[in-house]
């Protein structure tokens, strides 16, 4: 898949599963955009889901762990910190 198709494919996903991903504790907004590892951005698309703060998995309940991937669009999760309107 190409880089166009990998953002095309991306968005979709995330107009499927934006209010799912919003009704996770912690979750203050999903978007589309380059995957971090290790504090780098790398070349990978994917869903970025922003949190207040991130958790360890054993800290969450159930129902609020995010999955890895949707629809075969891997899914990063990044601390972003409070989001307020101005």
């Amino acid at each position: 898949m190409d880089r166009e198709e990998a953002l095309a494919r991306a968005t979709e996903v995330q107009a499927r599963y934006a209010d799912m991903l919003m009704g996770k504790k912690h979750v203050v907004g999903v978007g589309v955009g380059l995957r971090k590892r290790g504090g780098e951005l790398t070349q990978e698309i994917a869903l970025v889901v922003m949190v207040e703060k991130k958790l360890p998995e054993d800290e969450l309940d159930p129902e609020d762990l995010l999955p890895k991937e949707l629809d075969g669009v891997p899914i990063d999760v990044q601390e972003t910190g409070t989001i307020e309107a101005l």
